[in-house]
């Protein structure tokens, strides 16, 4: 579910995540990724009508922009941005937000998320794609004036891969590193795959294996080692660091904008960085501040803010209003219905399966899938703006996606028949169902808060599946604030049966960073031999043959589809609103006008509805 508000400008930050994370809420909550389609009356065609669905990407305004031009920017959450301000140690979305504008990764990706030579640093792959050679330009400077430097981006891999590293970011991509595991537990006090150049200009790293997610995945965002202190030589713990006001209140990074002052959880303010390596920024300044779902569209008409992402169930409402032009894309991002299956084993680092959980029989998890009726979320509480989702690939990866499996779409019949099969039958005739041992089968429902949907869908959802005769309930009668909500699924709280939840899947279309055995993000904590051999041929040397990496991940989004670890429920458009005096904007990833330093206003004061 990570932060259901998705990127905007953020695919550097995703890409440094392994190409998975980000936190976002589902339900509808604030950060929630708007999935924008266009309305669908009924009795249309939903599959001709997607078809049709057309949104421009870029603003149409095309005036000079202004000099010293103040742009405001809204967070839209309803709950304050938790305020961990360093990519290696974040967790959501809303913090990634807020990170956009002061610090980037060192390299660039285009508009397919591979990395490129546009960036700060250029690359060169060698030694049959199993090393990588990332050197940094000229004039590229922390915002304290000191150069950045090679061994910056090896501080960031050092903190990833330390014993003492609790955050969600040791991927495949960071132990998949020549000497890191070794690193990793202890054995070693440096990363033997990793050299720097006598000049600090030049990074070199070694992988165990060739994998084409090292064009797509690969960490190269740096972290000022002289800054925020040195955890290999014990001048610092990692939680000095999270704790630390250098990245809550005055985090420095290398981008456009400088923090000039943060309001815990509330608000940004940034000032041009006049040494940025592009050039001069188009803008003088930002403010970012929290907005709440509810109230995005009237400080949109009002002109208090020029850039929002729009709840989808605010559509109808966002598309009339005559100050602001609506964008909108398909979004990198699904809602889902996770099953909890097992537990996180933090010692071992790693997901147990618990054969004999609650869930653990797969045609109950079919059946629930087969019993929702995401058509109806889409078309009637998000206007259109969702659509059902099939598999755990999204469509955005055209070239992985198999549009050729349905999924488990709505069938009450199918429901009803599997539940029947797995011997889980309404005993003394309330309607409801016992389980196969003929015992009280009731499940517990975590949901997040947020948004005018969130429980309508929630209840939605419980009905569906009472329908087939399984009853559900709210964890603790209601839906969870954003904070608990994770802490909860995060830590598998018995209380918890089953979640609704989002990912922003990030730029990789490798899917192990939130399915595999060593993935913290796994929260249903699957895991199966057949499920690490596919996630693990999807990265290998092989998997640089297109075809033979689609084949294999149409074999992982089939096995998915059959064991239902979690079920996806709908893809999503993300919308956003943007003053009409906002100039040399878009929400084109290949776009020039997609990275934050272009970004202009051409008038003091902005357009009023």
């Amino acid at each position: 579910m990570l932060l259901i508000s998705l990127m905007l400008a953020l695919s550097v930050f995703l890409a440094a995540c392994s190409g998975k994370d980000d936190k976002e809420d589902a339900g509808t909550k604030d950060t929630e990724k708007k999935d924008d389609k266009t309305e669908e009356t009924e009795g249309d065609d939903p599959a001709e009508e997607e078809e049709e669905l057309t949104f421009p990407l870029d603003v149409s305004n095309s005036e000079a922009t202004i000099e010293n031009g103040s742009l405001n920017y809204a967070l839209v959450s309803d709950t304050p941005f938790e305020g961990t301000l360093n990519p290696v140690f974040y967790s959501g979305k809303p913090d990634a937000d807020v990170m956009q504008f002061f610090d980037e990764a060192l390299l660039a990706t285009d508009g397919d998320y591979l990395i490129t030579n546009e960036g700060a640093a250029q690359f060169e792959v060698s030694n049959e794609n199993k090393t990588i050679a990332i050197t940094i330009g000229d004039n590229v400077n922390w915002h304290d004036g000191e150069p950045v430097k090679a061994s910056d981006l090896l501080y960031a891999y050092e903190l990833l891969g330390h014993p003492d590293y609790t955050g969600d970011r040791y991927t495949y991509t960071i132990y998949n590193v020549e000497g890191m595991e070794a690193y990793h537990k202890g054995e070693a006090d440096t990363i033997s795959g990793i050299e720097i150049s006598d000049d600090e200009k030049t990074i070199t790293i070694n992988y165990l294996e060739a994998s084409p997610s090292l064009l797509s995945g690969i960490w190269t965002s740096p972290v000022p080692r002289h800054y925020l202190g040195d955890v290999t030589k014990g001048e610092v713990t990692h939680e000095d660091i999270v704790e630390s006001e250098k990245i809550r209140t005055t985090p420095i990074g290398f981008g456009p904008y400088k923090v000039e002052k943060v309001v815990p959880g509330e608000s940004v303010q940034y000032v041009r960085n006049e040494d940025y390596w592009r050039g001069k920024p188009a803008l003088e300044s930002i403010v970012l501040k929290v907005v709440t779902s509810a109230s995005v569209l009237k400080e949109l008409e009002a002109g208090k803010i020029d850039i929002a992402t729009v709840p989808a169930d605010q559509y109808l409402n966002a598309k009339e209003l005559t100050n602001t032009e609506l964008l909108a894309k398909v979004d990198l991002a699904y809602t889902y219905i996770g099953f909890k299956l097992g537990k996180w084993d933090e010692k071992a680092k790693e997901n147990i399966t618990d054969p004999e959980s609650k869930l653990a029989d797969k045609r109950v998890r079919q059946a629930m899938w087969h019993a929702m009726n995401n058509e109806v979320i889409g078309e009637k509480m998000y206007h259109g703006l969702r659509f059902p989702a099939t598999t755990l690939i999204i469509p955005v990866f055209d070239s992985f996606h198999d549009a050729e499996n349905p999924g488990r779409p709505y069938d009450p019949d199918k429901a009803n028949e599997l539940l029947d099969e797995a011997g889980f039958k309404d005993v003394d005739g309330d309607g409801i169902r016992e389980d196969a041992d003929g015992e009280p089968f009731v499940l517990n429902f975590a949901s997040m808060e947020g948004g005018e949907v969130a429980e309508p869908i929630a209840t939605h959802y419980m009905q569906n599946w009472e329908a087939v005769g399984i009853k559900v309930q709210l964890t603790d009668g209601r839906l969870h604030e954003f904070n608990s909500f994770y802490d909860m699924v995060e830590a598998d709280d018995p209380k918890v049966d089953i979640y609704q939840g989002a990912w922003g899947t990030g730029s990789d279309p490798d899917p192990s960073g939130l399915y595999g055995r060593t993935a913290s993000f796994n929260y249903s904590r699957y895991t199966s031999e057949e499920n690490d051999r596919l996630l693990k041929e999807g990265t290998s040397e092989k998997a640089f043959d297109p075809e033979y990496r689609k084949g294999i991940y149409n074999e992982w989004q089939e096995l998915m589809v059959e064991e239902v670890p979690v079920a996806p429920t709908v893809y999503r458009y993300a919308t956003t609103l943007v003053n009409k005096r906002v100039a040399n904007y878009s929400i084109d990833q290949s776009s020039d006008n997609f990275d934050p330093w272009v970004w202009g206003v051409t008038s003091e004061d902005p357009v009023v509805d």
